[in-house]
């Protein structure tokens, strides 16, 4: 069965809380096309998530946004599918 991107974005936000971090929502109104939400997880790691339907890709300016925070460092997840979540969020546990 195929998962919606809400569904992606919930297990998102349960799956870091399980390991003792959060997923808030990011907003930035007045700077289109940033992630959907911040992963912040024990011992400081950070990252951003973008949350798609299973296939879909990132919109032009969201890919752009992407590009622009991974030049400044920061890691960008597209995630499409709810099994991607384990893998980075052990990613960023190091």
């Amino acid at each position: 069965m195929r998962c919606s991107e809400k569904q992606i974005e919930r297990k998102l936000t349960l799956m870091a809380k399980s390991r003792g971090g959060i997923a808030p929502k990011f907003v930035s109104p007045s700077f289109a096309g940033m992630p959907d939400r911040l992963i912040l997880m024990p011992g400081g790691m950070m990252a951003f998530a973008e949350l798609k339907a299973p296939g879909m890709k990132p919109r032009a300016l969201q890919a752009a946004r992407h590009e622009m925070l991974r030049r400044l460092g920061f890691r960008v997840y597209v995630i499409d599918g709810i099994e991607q979540i384990g893998g980075i969020l052990d990613e960023l546990a190091g």
